[in-house]
């Protein structure tokens, strides 16, 4: 083969390569996850129906039971994890810290441009968890919980949000920012049927209600 021909078809070989590197097909990065979108208001109706009602018990409970943040990859640890995929053109540094981006936080409709204005959200909180079934898990399964990727269970919100809602449940605490209310409980309803946790009266009474106009 002619050597012209034979560079020819290298560039031509090279381009196509990068173009899908640059794509994230080819030895590229992965792109972002979104935020697992929870299960349709007629299926959270439906698992609420099947959740088991009783009193919540908290003794013997501690944070330190549900280990977080776990390594998820690499330097990235679950917090780090969900910024990047929670936020707007996130930059990190080599220790997978973000130093730049921004957050909007669905519970109140803020946005921050630093990452230590964000908590993430344990959406069942851990405490809630313990009080509905979590006391008799293994330890793993706690980990599991704490850092679960997979269904709507954490979330980047603003930081003093997170810490007014502490281990409230729906009777007792929603978002303020009323558009996002049919989502939380949605969600919350999807975590709690799939861990097989249980709810107490007045839980399931407000699940219901807001439940009843999504």
């Amino acid at each position: 083969m002619p050597k012209f021909y034979a560079r020819r078809r290298l560039s031509i070989l090279a381009a196509l390569t990068g173009f899908i590197a640059f794509a994230g097909l080819f030895n590229g990065p992965a792109a972002s996850a979104a935020l697992p979108t929870p299960v349709s208001a007629a299926t959270a109706r439906s698992y609420l129906a099947s959740l088991t009602v009783a009193t919540e018990n908290r003794t013997g409970y501690s944070r330190d039971l549900f280990p977080h943040w776990i390594t998820i990859s690499g330097t990235c640890n679950t917090r780090e994890t969900v910024l990047k995929r929670d936020g707007s053109n996130v930059v990190t540094d080599s220790a997978c810290a973000s130093v730049s981006g921004s957050w909007y936080s669905p519970y109140d409709g803020a946005t921050w441009t630093a990452a230590s204005d964000v908590d993430i959200d344990h959406l069942v909180p851990l405490a809630e968890a313990w009080d509905s079934g979590a006391g008799s898990w293994t330890t793993s399964r706690r980990q599991a919980f704490a850092n679960d990727l997979t269904r709507p269970q954490l979330i980047a919100v603003t930081d003093n949000v997170n810490q007014a809602k502490g281990d409230q449940d729906p009777a007792t605490w929603m978002p303020s920012r009323t558009a996002y209310r049919c989502t939380y409980v949605r969600a919350w309803v999807q975590v709690k049927y799939y861990y097989g946790l249980s709810v107490d009266s007045a839980e399931k009474s407000a699940l219901t209600n807001y439940l009843a106009s999504c």
